[in-house]
């Protein structure tokens, strides 16, 4: 089982910036990948951004160029750092940890990020 805990989610104004951290523990396997989904009140949960275990990394073209995801394994946390914000990246944000050989799948509780003047 991983555990995740999200953190760093708020409310800002539009062109600001906040940074999402998950801390992953439990059983934490060597070859995974870590990412970032959200869903916003309405719309179906979308893949933000996910990086694997050996440095991939892939964003969703809205926040290509304002946010990057990024992980530190020593701590098993990874970051979503989220500039130039906008009024529709609005959303619960959800930490996601993925183990391609079992293709297990777990998920953290989610964190509010709301983007308003």
């Amino acid at each position: 089982q991983v555990h995740l805990v999200e953190s760093g989610g708020g409310l800002v104004q539009p062109g600001g910036s906040l940074r999402l951290s998950c801390a992953a523990s439990g059983t934490i396997f060597s070859i995974n990948a870590m990412g970032w989904y959200r869903q916003a009140p309405g719309k179906q949960r979308e893949l933000v951004a996910s990086i694997t275990s050996g440095g991939n990394t892939n964003h969703a073209d809205s926040v290509k160029g304002r946010f990057t995801i990024s992980r530190d394994d020593a701590k098993n946390t990874v970051y979503l750092q989220m500039n130039s914000l906008k009024p529709e990246d609005t959303a619960v944000y959800y930490c996601n940890y993925f183990v391609p050989y079992s293709r297990a799948t777990y998920w953290g509780q989610g964190t509010q990020v709301t983007v308003s003047s």
